[in-house]
């Protein structure tokens, strides 16, 4: 079976925009890498079900975010003065596009059109800072809709988990906040498929957070674990993190230390670190499973390579495949079968 994979990157080299390329999911092997659209830094991407992309997005030296047909041909942009995105999501029930802005502190809400245009509904702005040099202000770095379709916003540099009820015209009124451990910068969050539980991936302290979900955005504390081996002192930020289906397993990638750290989840929902599997390539910021969740894909930043895993669905446990295929400047990995 084949499936396509879609690589949102960095201009700042050699990237000319969002790539393509063909995953063979019983070798686990690459290629036929294309381009799909050029656009500038378009470091995080998502589809809705009518095959509209959309990514982050600049024009006219303005950032926001961009929109696409099923050819890769541009619908428009939506842009402001600044930095562009860092996130974005769709929510298919209220035909709206979630963005964080992570230099200016922002959760944006778009309104989607039925052609896949969109347009600006609301935002929100963040306020505060936070101990760590890299938190003198708001990042705003994931904006997704929770199991109760609240939307939930990660602040690395506030320490802060923000949820919010959305109206269908795309309004924001905000409901509750959680305040992550001084200094972790929450950067991304998922949440287990059966149980009351979300797992937060927190980018400065390398550490994830096991939080119970009451739902509403109210989460408490259950357990922190790190992502590292006890004996790292070297730099590391996290940086992506996601769960299998079944629940049994979640992974996050580790940015210094160049692994995927995995965890075996128990039956309370708390974590057990079972694996750092080296990702042979340099920043792994974001990484995703194949649909039948057999394949890994890992891809690097600064080295330009993807790197596939074999995925052990009893035990978790990855085994490389590949690390020498090409995409440049890669950040974000999405899977579409």
């Amino acid at each position: 079976m084949t499936e396509t994979l879609y690589f949102g990157t960095y201009t700042k080299k050699t990237s000319e925009g969002i790539y393509k390329a063909s995953l063979d999911t019983t070798t686990g092997l690459l290629s036929d890498r294309q381009l799909v659209a050029k656009e500038p830094n378009p470091t995080y991407l998502t589809f809705d079900k009518s095959g509209h992309l959309y990514s982050v997005g600049a024009e006219n030296g303005e950032g926001g975010v961009a929109a696409f047909d099923n050819d890769g041909e541009l619908i428009n942009h939506v842009v402001d003065a600044g930095a562009p995105l860092c996130y974005v999501a769709v929510d298919e029930v209220r035909n709206l596009v979630y963005g964080a802005n992570y230099h200016k502190g922002e959760v944006l809400v778009y309104k989607r059109a039925a052609d896949g245009a969109l347009t600006l509904a609301d935002k929100d702005v963040h306020t505060g800072s936070g101990p760590h040099e890299k938190q003198a202000s708001p990042h705003v770095h994931f904006t997704d809709l929770t199991p109760d379709k609240y939307l939930v916003s990660c602040d690395l540099g506030t320490d802060e988990v923000v949820t919010y009820d959305v109206s269908d015209q795309g309004q924001l009124t905000k409901v509750n906040t959680y305040k992550s451990a001084p200094g972790a910068g929450p950067r991304h969050i998922t949440f287990h498929p059966t149980q009351k539980i979300a797992y937060l991936m927190n980018e400065l302290n390398s550490t994830v957070e096991v939080l119970i979900y009451d739902g509403v955005g109210q989460f408490t504390l259950l357990q922190t674990i790190s992502t590292l081996p006890e004996d790292w002192t070297d730099f590391n930020g996290t940086a992506a993190i996601r769960v299998s289906t079944d629940g049994k397993f979640l992974y996050g990638s580790n940015r210094g230390h160049d692994s995927i750290a995995v965890f075996k989840i128990l039956a309370d929902g708390t974590l057990e670190l079972s694996q750092l599997a080296a990702t042979h390539g340099k920043m792994p910021r974001d990484f995703n499973l194949s649909s039948d969740e057999k394949i890994v894909i890992a891809a690097h930043q600064d080295s330009d390579n993807v790197t596939t895993f074999f995925r052990d669905a009893t035990t978790g446990l990855l085994s490389e495949i590949q690390h020498d295929f090409i995409v440049p400047e890669a950040v974000c990995v999405y899977v579409k079968a």
